[in-house]
């Protein structure tokens, strides 16, 4: 590496103070840092760098500062993660043991050179991330089953809760949120896996449907923290999928799922809606519903059309119901020279957590070199995965580099502090149970950033080159 390129690391600045004071009370910050040409990709910088006092006067006064304020509190984080689809369970399961457990590890935990996500989505049924589709009430054409005696989590044995009980056993705090892609397709209005809607005559045992779910999972030992009612309600395109607009989510919840939960004593929580902030609309109508509200901790979004501000929006509203990140794909191709972490990192990690977001959750853990399994005629075809998986063989995507630079230093019971905002520096501040203030940064822009970190009265300075992603831990 060049001495242009130790530039990128860190420029820490111990700014007009002599060294005897320089070594007093002066916390230390480890840096961690990923470039876009891949000279380093989450590699911890080995030397600290140490606030010092500030004397800013001449240029450095005119640098861009971000200020750290850990006394002004926002929302609390309950975790960063992934999508454990179908077909992530599937190509995991073809691993021998050992190397399927050394990955789960550098995954799921914290210690070591393991990233510690501690939110994992899982799907209710298969996913367009599957190798085909099936529910856990499958019947031949022109039959019924509205007391589902056959329910059975029969094709999840296979993978995908042999998975979760060893993720489970790596992390046993981990929360996990089930999402459906569909119902049972004699549910529904056209009988197939693709669109349609749910007839209303089979609300009540849908609902049953997931109750059951719940307690199947439990009876494995796998514990479902919170349920969607359907991914994606408004894209009947993918398959499986099913629409479910907004009055009949409204209606589902508070006349059949909400009350099944009270009768089966199920805790799990609901988020609502579970799709892109450009119909606000969707969720504000009900959260509106004084009969659908009441059961619902808040509202889940992907950010694949619309803003993360208006989860801001939604959270004026509703302050007192959650904000969740449930899905964004952060993909590229696997062989990539370049890793382009910033843009994604800017826009849907901090930007969902600057928005309330309680969690982020990225689409999704894993896929083979040809961003396969997935289903025919709706099946996602670019979906890459945090890592590639062919065999043994584990190739890291941009999605694993940009949550570990959150998961792996901001747990379950972090807070978001007060950061401010500078031109094309994103950034977002959270302080840990152990009492650490971390610090994520990305420089958007197309030159090097040089810029101040101001924390209570003490500054560092630092220059980041354009695509670059830092985490300050202090």
């Amino acid at each position: 590496m060049n001495s242009s390129r130790t530039l990128v690391s860190v420029l820490a600045a111990l700014l007009f103070l002599p060294v005897a004071s320089q070594a007093q009370n002066l916390p230390d910050a480890q840096l961690w840092l990923t470039t876009g040409d891949r000279s380093a990709l989450f590699a911890l910088q080995p030397a600290p760098v140490q606030f010092a006092e500030p004397a800013l006067s001449g240029p450095a006064a005119q640098l861009p500062a971000i200020v750290v304020n850990d006394m002004q509190q926002y929302q609390p984080i309950e975790g960063f993660g992934f999508a454990l689809t179908g077909g992530s369970a599937q190509l995991l399961m073809r691993m021998t043991p050992a190397k399927r457990t050394a990955l789960l590890k550098e995954i799921f935990s914290a210690e070591g050179k393991g990233i510690g996500a501690s939110y994992l989505r899982v799907t209710i049924g298969a996913s367009d991330m599957n190798d085909h589709v099936f529910s856990y009430d499958d019947l031949p054409a022109g039959q019924t089953d509205p007391n589902l005696d056959k329910f059975s989590l029969g094709p999840d044995h296979a993978d995908v809760i042999p998975v979760l009980k060893e993720i489970v056993a790596i992390n046993p705090h981990i929360k996990i949120l089930g999402s459906p892609w569909s119902a049972p397709t004699w549910m529904k209005t056209n009988g197939e896996v693709k669109g349609g809607h749910l007839k209303p005559e089979y609300y009540d045992a849908y609902a049953h449907y997931f109750v059951k779910y719940i307690q199947g999972m439990k009876a494995e030992g796998i514990t479902i923290h919170a349920i969607t009612v359907q991914n994606e309600p408004l894209n009947p395109w993918n398959t499986p999928s099913m629409a479910v607009f907004a009055p009949e989510e409204a209606t589902f919840i508070a006349r059949h799922l909400g009350p099944a939960f009270e009768k089966a004593g199920i805790k799990t929580e609901i988020q609502l809606y579970d799709h892109n902030p450009d119909a606000p609309n969707y969720a504000l109508s009900i959260l509106g519903d004084p009969e659908a509200g009441k059961y619902v901790a808040g509202t889940a979004y992907h950010l694949y059309g619309g803003e993360s501000r208006t989860l801001t929006e939604i959270h004026n509203a509703y302050p007192n119901k959650n904000l969740y990140l449930t899905e964004q794909m952060v993909a590229e191709r696997p062989d990539s020279k370049s890793i382009g972490i910033a843009e994604p990192v800017s826009r849907v990690l901090i930007g969902a957590t600057r928005n309330w977001s309680r969690n982020v959750l990225l689409w999704n853990l894993a896929a083979d070199p040809k961003a396969e399994p997935h289903t025919d005629d709706g099946g996602c075809g670019t979906c890459y995965g945090a890592v590639t998986l062919d065999g043994d063989t584990v190739t890291y995507n941009v999605a694993y580099y940009a949550l570990a630079h959150f998961s792996k230093f901001i747990p379950a019971g972090s807070v978001r502090v007060g950061s401010s905002e500078a031109d094309q520096l994103p950034n977002a501040a959270f302080l840990t149970p152990a009492g650490k203030v971390v610090l994520v940064v990305a420089n958007t822009g197309n030159f090097p950033s040089t810029f101040h970190v101001m924390y209570h009265g003490k500054s560092l300075t630092a220059t980041m080159v354009p695509g670059t992603v830092a985490t300050y831990v202090w």
